[in-house]
């Protein structure tokens, strides 16, 4: 048949190790939507909001680490994936996005369903091709083969991240009654050896003479899925050198014995003595973005004498504005080859680790003890979920609140969120899209507008019995009520809070999950154990909270803490 190119990129993908495919419907992509969803050796789901179907994708590239592939049809369906993509680019995940076009004739025509596509998502894809539309010459299949294989290997080339094929298509799109459609039995599929990116001797031995000038190290672990090799090495190398880990809860190095993992609380405390006691001579960085603005803003300020970033390849960022190397070699390596250096500062180690106890001891006293609000709400929430269970948190104040209280390494949770725009648009798809592609029960905790926001993340046939999605409903963008900007301006409530009276009662019957709501903490007690349960099925646990008493009782707990420490 005369689309055979576009038939063989399902069999091209299903070789190359793809397993699932997320398309939205549409006419335009018909002959793409047929050659995936009749392939044996792929998952295909449909999702009609093209929005929530590439926050799943997403979602599930993030659990799975494998490229997933998202199918839609022409015009503005595919700039409906721009805010995924985008997330995806600098979250380093890996997509393949395939878009369906009209030929190039057609382009600014006043035909319907007609945009500007080459290149649409622009600088936030790794890689754009576009998919040859004539298909009749011979060479056209070695082209597309060569072109499909380039994409998916470029979508896992350190750093990950989505890449686009344009596939313009003439009609015919369907196959007659009864056509077979097979992939071709002989087609090229072209492989790519990942490198190791390994620190080899000679630079570990120049960076050991290096390190032994720096007394005081510091290593600020950024986001990062959940990886036990490295924090296997990098447990020895704490141990080994005396160096001092700091890392936010999406990090995921909660489990590591000594991880500092409440500088949140720490670095409000206003003694200058104390705040030059941590300071290091030696910082050492890897993984992406960091939640905590207090240990961008102290590091920025308590400059140390050197930065090392550990990244293989990419761009690197220089967050804290004192950057002075770049190692390019996988962390893993760099702790395993550098754990034989042994400059240790005891009183370092002691400083960071007297003020780790202090600010979790005054966490766990505090939200024993407090009023009903917004942070005791969390810390209940997260002393409750399930050994070894998935996380998923929305942006705005519920990443931010978890970061706070943090998780202990003993219930092996992992940790995910969209921090690579750190947007409220596709927090409930992307949970969603991890629940799907994990075996373990997987909590959304979200607050009120960003899962009204993304409803339709919902709005298909498969929602996953493991989802639980917690929402803390203080009818208002209660983040706001919190900054001091916006906080003192009068355009506050109407401008700023999008004040709004839903609750998610509706939601919940629309498709199908379970719904319990809280007004209290005597209730959410009471909820936690059978809404977690490991066969209760798909639900929502609705936290009603006011924005006002909220920003009340955090202002009490920054006071308190003030005088903790």
């Amino acid at each position: 048949m005369i689309l055979q190119p576009v038939v063989n990129i399902a069999e091209i993908c299903a070789r190359k190790g793809v397993q699932n495919v997320v398309l939205s419907p549409g006419s335009r992509c018909a002959p793409l939507t047929i050659a995936f969803a009749r392939h044996p050796n792929l998952t295909v789901r449909t999702v009609s909001d093209e929005r929530a179907a590439a926050f799943i994708a997403l979602g599930m590239a993030q659990t799975t680490g494998k490229p997933i592939v998202l199918v839609c049809t022409s015009g503005t369906a595919a700039l409906n994936y721009a805010p995924a993509v985008a997330e995806a680019f600098f979250l380093q995940v890996p997509l393949l996005v395939l878009t369906a076009d009209r030929p190039p004739e057609w382009i600014d025509q006043l035909d319907g369903q007609t945009i500007r596509q080459q290149q649409v998502y622009g600088r936030h894809v790794k890689q754009s091709f576009d998919f040859p539309v004539d298909l009749s010459h011979s060479d056209a299949g070695w082209h597309t083969e060569r072109l499909v294989s380039e994409a998916l290997n470029e979508t896992v080339a350190y750093p990950a991240g989505p890449v686009h094929i344009n596939v313009p298509l003439r009609e015919p799109f369907y196959p007659n009654a009864g056509e077979e459609i097979t992939c071709s039995q002989h087609m090229k599929v072209i492989e790519e050896e990942q490198s190791l990116f390994e620190i080899n001797s000679m630079q570990a031995l120049k960076l050991e003479q290096e390190m032994l000038y720096y007394k005081r190290v510091l290593i600020v672990a950024g986001q990062g899925n959940f990886d036990a090799r490295l924090l296997q090495c990098l447990q020895t190398f704490m141990g080994s050198t005396g160096a001092v880990v700091v890392g936010d809860v999406i990090s995921n190095t909660q489990q590591l014995s000594g991880v500092v993992r409440h500088q949140d609380a720490i670095l409000a405390c206003v003694d200058t003595e104390k705040m030059k006691s941590l300071q290091p001579d030696l910082l050492i960085t890897f993984g992406k973005s960091v939640i905590s603005k207090s240990l961008k803003l102290y590091l920025r300020q308590y400059k140390p004498k050197a930065h090392w970033h550990l990244q293989p390849a990419g761009q690197v960022a220089d967050t804290f504005q004192s950057l002075t190397k770049i190692i390019r070699c996988t962390p893993g390596s760099f702790f395993h080859r550098m754990a034989g250096c042994t400059r240790e500062d005891s009183g370092y180690v002691q400083a960071w680790a007297g003020m780790e106890r202090k600010a979790g001891d005054f966490l766990n006293q505090f939200t024993a003890t407090a009023p009903y609000s917004e942070l005791t709400v969390v810390a209940r929430m997260l002393q409750a979920l399930p050994n070894r269970s998935n996380l998923h948190l929305a942006n705005s104040m519920a990443v931010r609140y978890a970061n706070i209280l943090g998780l202990s390494a003993e219930q092996e949770v992992r940790v995910y969120a969209n921090r690579g725009t750190s947007g409220i648009d596709g927090s409930t798809s992307t949970a969603v899209g991890c629940a799907l592609s994990s075996n373990r029960i997987t909590t959304l905790l979200t607050g009120d507008l960003a899962f009204f926001y993304d409803r339709n993340g919902l709005w298909h046939n498969y929602l996953p019995a493991n989802l639980r999605i917690i929402i803390i409903n203080n009818h208002a963008g209660g983040i706001f009520r919190l900054i001091d900007g916006p906080r003192r301006q009068p355009e506050l409530e109407e401008f700023f809070e999008t004040r709004q009276e839903l609750d998610a009662s509706n939601t919940a019957s629309d498709f199908g999950l379970r719904y319990t709501s809280c007004h209290s903490l005597q209730e959410l007690d009471q909820a936690l154990p059978d809404f977690f349960a490991s066969d209760a099925g798909a639900g929502i646990l609705e936290i009603f909270t006011d924005s006002k008493s909220n920003a009340t009782e955090f202002a009490a707990y920054k006071q308190a803490l003030l005088q903790a420490l």
